[in-house]
């Protein structure tokens, strides 16, 4: 059988998108997902996007990392899928769509932007040499020196891999601070088992990690990532972080078809 798929990109994470909503995709077939995402052996991408009907909202967000399992919340994947669904006829310039993690409000502006509502953060644990929080996906973020030179796939792997979370592991953000407003970020993303362009769930969690462990006082944070910029905006309520938004462009890169 040939498909039709799309294919995205937000800041260098890049993601296969298929219209699902007459549900024929073979969701339980994990190795034809890994093939898909495969750069040697299919199109290529972080991970793949499905697209669904849902009863109470604009459409369903089904998410699967390029290992082929269904994943947690992904932000540059929400942003994309957005463009995707505004390219499709699905929605105009706003949308309410669910995701694993829940409903997710966004817009989609000029210069192909997309501006990305993102859960609320309740807890940030706050350790001597690390903080950890979930934005949909779970985050380990960690300040080091020379983040240019860093080997963020050995060390990545390291803690991801390591005891401190278990099996189900956790996404690992490595971060150097350029100034009040502004912070580079590498990410070692699981289920690519890889570092990848940009992360949109990380992008979030350093941004609230810095504030809430008082690197910055700031509550609009520029994000320099290694495929572009974001930025993340939020509201701040004692230790609570609310109205939580991730920006940045969602693009179109090519379409096509592939046997499956």
């Amino acid at each position: 059988m040939q498909i039709e798929f799309y294919k995205y990109q937000g800041t260098g994470n890049d993601f296969v998108m298929i219209d699902n909503r007459s549900d024929f995709f073979p969701k339980e077939d994990v190795k034809l997902i890994e093939r898909l995402c495969d750069r040697r052996f299919g199109i290529g991408a972080d991970g793949l996007i499905l697209l669904e009907n849902d009863k109470d909202t604009d459409f369903r967000m089904v998410y699967y990392n390029s290992d082929g399992n269904q994943s947690s919340m992904c932000g540059n994947g929400g942003r994309c899928l957005v463009a995707f669904a505004n390219q499709l006829g699905v929605i105009n310039d706003k949308t309410i769509f669910i995701a694993t993690d829940g409903l997710h409000h966004a817009s989609f502006g000029e210069d192909a932007i997309v501006s990305l509502g993102m859960i609320d953060v309740d807890e940030v644990q706050k350790k001597d040499s690390y903080t950890f929080l979930n934005t949909g996906s779970p985050h380990h973020v960690q300040i080091v020196d020379d983040l240019k030179h860093y080997n963020v796939k050995d060390n990545g792997a390291a803690i991801r891999y390591g005891d401190l979370y278990g099996e189900k592991g956790s996404n690992i953000n490595f971060v150097q601070k350029i100034n009040d407003d502004t912070f580079s970020l590498r990410t070692y993303e699981r289920g690519v088992e890889d570092e990848t362009l940009a992360c949109g769930t990380g992008a979030t969690a350093v941004a609230i990690a810095m504030n809430a462990i008082g690197e910055t006082d700031k509550t609009s944070i520029n994000l320099n990532v290694e495929g572009g910029k974001l930025v993340v905006t939020f509201d701040k309520n004692g230790d609570r972080f609310t109205n939580v938004f991730l920006n940045g462009p969602a693009k179109f890169v090519f379409k096509g078809t592939i046997e499956i």
